[in-house]
């Protein structure tokens, strides 16, 4: 069944979401925290479980979802986070905020043995040479490319490889702004999503056969 037959929970997020946020801006208090609490459940938390729901619906890859509740600093409170993951330490990331909706893929918090397999990869010049092109078309495409990065290029590999830039990155995370416009009030987030984890494809591919276990 196509996802546009199916029967969708996701609304979008209303623009009281944004101000409920507003309130929690800075250092709020805990009383302040305890105040927004139920709205902030109501209309910033829920909407994020409704869109992964739909997103599940179309997608398996997303069934195993995970939307964060509530910690103890204002952070958790500001930002409604929830994650997919893919593979160890390959996720698929959402965060709402008042800046809006950001989806990323993301390669991280990686042990010792995972770093050593992603360098041995990118330094292969078959596989290297597909991450590398993976990398800049995400970048073409508009995606913010980001992570935990070197100053040097590991001592195992020469200072003129050709892909010192990707050898220096102890994480990657490609990030994708999808707006806070009229569109994030609408279901049409779902499809956004969807195509946004489409392109997102083979980041996410390259990390899992060469970088995960």
């Amino acid at each position: 069944m196509e996802l546009t037959d199916m029967p969708r929970r996701f609304a979008g997020w209303d623009e009281s979401a944004f101000d409920v946020l507003l309130r929690l801006e800075g250092e709020p208090s805990h009383e302040v925290m305890c105040e927004t609490r139920k709205d902030r459940e109501r209309l910033v938390r829920q909407p994020m479980v409704s869109l992964l729901h739909d997103v599940a619906r179309a997608d398996p890859a997303f069934e195993g979802h995970s939307v964060w509740r509530y910690g103890k600093t204002p952070w958790w409170w500001q930002n409604q986070s929830a994650v997919v993951r893919v593979a160890p330490n390959v996720e698929i990331g959402f965060r709402f905020n008042l800046e809006g909706l950001h989806m990323q893929g993301a390669w991280w918090y990686a042990g010792s043995d995972q770093i050593s397999r992603f360098r041995a990869a990118v330094a292969a010049e078959a596989s290297g040479s597909v991450w590398g092109d993976v990398v800049a078309e995400l970048r073409g495409k508009g995606f913010e490319i980001s992570g935990d990065v070197m100053k040097r290029v590991p001592r195992e590999y020469p200072a003129d490889h050709p892909r010192t830039t990707l050898l220096r990155h102890r994480s990657l995370l490609a990030v994708r702004y999808l707006g806070c416009d009229e569109r994030l009030r609408t279901p049409e987030v779902v499809d956004r999503v969807l195509a946004t984890h489409e392109e997102l494809g083979p980041l996410l591919t390259w990390l899992t056969d060469h970088v995960a276990p």
